[in-house]
């Protein structure tokens, strides 16, 4: 989703809560992956792999001059012979540790397999993030920031996870010299062309 499809987005949902808490939940997710410079892992459940937001976090990375939120999508098959970018399993989250965040999507309860592991990596002392489609008691105990979209609001996990990525990578760290990004710019023409006009008295 580009950045005027998320400005009209953010347009649409003015006056819920939703842009306000995207942007929280995105300024923890830079606040944990910034200072440590990189190991974010990305994971879903045994029926959800979050491609879409990895694909946006990863390109939010590069326009943005971010790399550390550039994520590594963990999956819980790997079939034979996949590309090292698509072969990464469960076990390197129970690997995680000090440095490194976890990014939990999970539309429905995880596995108790996959809490485990989260815990794991928790009690080694990876952050842990998750965006929670069903509000699990569990789920929400294990994440040090969630985001909850429960089955009666306005929005969806999906668009949630566009709102999310795209604060994520605005106002990225400034190039040599300062200047703005091309994206940036982008980002701000679009939020005014959608302002509504100022009131005339």
């Amino acid at each position: 989703m580009d950045a005027v499809r998320v400005a009209l987005l953010r347009d649409v949902l003015a006056g819920t809560r939703w842009p306000q808490d995207a942007r929280r939940f995105a300024l923890a997710l830079r606040a944990s992956v910034a200072p440590r410079g990189g190991g974010l892992l990305l994971a879903g459940t045994e029926a959800y792999e979050p491609w879409h937001l990895a694909a946006h976090l990863s390109d939010e990375s590069a326009w943005s001059g971010l790399p550390e939120l550039a994520p590594t999508l963990v999956r819980h098959r790997v079939a034979a012979g996949e590309p090292a970018h698509l072969a990464v399993g469960l076990g390197r989250i129970a690997a995680a540790g000090r440095g490194e965040t976890v990014l939990l999507v999970a539309p429905e309860r995880p596995g108790e397999d996959l809490l485990e592991r989260v815990h794991d990596a928790r009690r080694a002392g990876a952050r842990v993030l998750a965006l929670d489609g069903g509000g699990d008691p569990e789920v929400g105990g294990l994440a040090h920031e969630s985001l909850v979209v429960g089955g009666d609001d306005e929005v969806d996990l999906d668009i949630v996870q566009h709102l999310v990525s795209a604060a994520a990578g605005e106002n990225g760290r400034p190039p040599a010299g300062g200047r703005r990004t091309f994206r940036d710019r982008l980002s701000g023409l679009a939020d005014r062309l959608t302002q509504p006009p100022p009131a005339r008295w």
